[in-house]
């Protein structure tokens, strides 16, 4: 189990949905670990609560695997190679900025990601969707995606809105910051925070450019980062942490905004069965899991618009959809094969 969510803290790139979609194919398909609807429901619950979705959903599937211990164990190792990167990519951007190849391997790789994406979105269609009302708020869900509707009003107003009608029928100057502060509002945002890595940039802004610790390029690097490499994008919590306060900044960092992951997926999967098992709980599981849904597939449509832009990338998505289908292809080897073309793409 370790070594699994260990590959996938390694390979998995493309941002939450990607990662949603490699753990879906890891642990339901191939290993059969849980179910269907065991995965819907751990999905339904990490859209409920703070915290990195994709990251929490890990360390549901390790706590039932191997209990306690899977938890902080498949957690961490899905955490620990993003953060090491992202420390690694910290200093590469503090002492030579950015480079064209690395904006080349991200080039290769997402069209790799939305097909990923694509095939998870079509397996879970059929044990997401079992109602026409379910159908409704996966679609709604996708429309209020697209029109810019902040995620958690989309996910609280469709949940609330379909549990009744089926019952019915400014900068500020700059302070010294310490690391136990550093730790501290890191802390704060990993037990606040709902949504994507955009929402993340929102959060960083507020608590370090306004107070003057962070700089507006610093803070895009930042988010950059945490989306080029593999893992949780709150692994963009280490970049930020370094160069605030170098490599112990890094380290608290990275611990404080994940830390409340740990504690909320404890806190909830031990009670998840029981609320299966409610009729009422159980429709807002099944509400909150179409509406996941729908949001995953408004995130591959603007992800899509951004990953495909031209025959060779439209090429990579498809040849790649193809041999997910049809063939089988692990997408860890895609996804290489798909930075290694972004290289060469880079280099012509």
């Amino acid at each position: 189990m370790v070594l699994l969510m260990l590959r996938l803290g390694l390979t998995a790139f493309g941002g939450p949905a990607a990662h949603i979609a490699m753990l879906r194919e890891a642990v339901v398909v191939k290993r059969k670990w849980i179910t269907e609807q065991q995965f819907l429901d751990y999905l339904a619950v990490v859209n409920l609560i703070p915290g990195p979705n994709s990251t929490e959903l890990v360390m549901h599937v390790s706590f039932e695997k191997a209990g306690w211990r899977g938890l902080w164990l498949g957690g961490a190792a899905f955490i620990v190679p993003a953060a090491s990167l992202t420390l690694l990519f910290a200093w590469l951007y503090q002492e030579f900025g950015t480079t064209p190849v690395g904006i080349g391997i991200l080039a290769g790789i997402k069209p790799v990601v939305i097909a990923v994406i694509a095939q998870a979105i079509w397996g879970l269609l059929r044990p997401a969707l079992k109602t026409s009302s379910l159908s409704a708020v996966a679609f709604l869900a996708v429309m209020g995606y697209l029109l810019g509707l902040n995620e958690l009003l989309i996910l609280i107003g469709l949940v609330l809105a379909h549990f009744f009608l089926t019952r019915a029928k400014t900068v500020a100057a700059l302070e010294p910051i310490s690391l136990w502060l550093l730790f501290g509002l890191f802390l704060k945002i990993g037990a606040t925070l709902y949504g994507s890595g955009y929402v993340l940039l929102a959060y960083l802004k507020n608590e370090f450019v306004t107070r003057g610790w962070l700089t507006e390029p610093q803070l895009l690097a930042a988010v950059a980062i945490g989306q080029l490499t593999p893992g949780p994008v709150f692994s963009s919590a280490t970049f930020v942490g370094f160069q605030i306060a170098g490599v112990s900044g890094a380290i608290l960092a990275t611990i404080g905004i994940f830390l409340p992951a740990f504690l909320f997926v404890w806190a909830t999967h031990s009670w998840l069965e029981k609320l299966r098992s409610i009729p009422w709980t159980s429709r807002l599981l099944d509400a909150v899991g179409a509406a996941a849904l729908g949001l995953m597939v408004g995130v591959a449509l603007v992800l899509a618009r951004d990953a495909i832009v031209d025959m060779t990338t439209a090429l990579i998505a498809l040849l790649s959809a193809v041999a997910l289908v049809r063939f089988k292809v692990n997408s860890t080897w895609l996804i290489l094969t798909g930075a290694f073309l972004g290289v060469l793409y880079s280099l012509t």
